[in-house]
């Protein structure tokens, strides 16, 4: 399993419109093959912040959607970018 997880900030009256440019990304990672999660969501503290979240069942799946990564948009609107990959060796589940 691979989790992608960290966040990128935008100027705060940008964020609004960079989530809602990221509707369709989230639609089309729920719909490919071997994403169990995928989340792009507002902070609740800090105006700019956008917290990233992607589960996936190999680095295979992750890079087949993957592809080129963020538009030139999206790019442009980052101000900063912190975001991971983690290869996820054991899962205990809490529920």
């Amino acid at each position: 399993m691979v989790i992608v997880a960290g966040h990128i900030v935008v100027a705060p009256d940008q964020r609004g419109p960079y989530l809602a440019n990221c509707v369709s990304v989230v639609e089309q990672a729920r719909r490919s093959p071997g994403c169990l999660d995928f989340t792009i969501a507002a902070g609740l503290v800090d105006a700019g912040r956008i917290n990233i979240f992607e589960r996936w069942e190999s680095q295979a799946a992750v890079e087949a959607f993957r592809g080129s990564g963020p538009g030139d948009e999206q790019s442009a609107a980052m101000l900063t970018a912190s975001v991971a990959e983690y290869d996820v060796g054991n899962v205990r589940a809490l529920t």
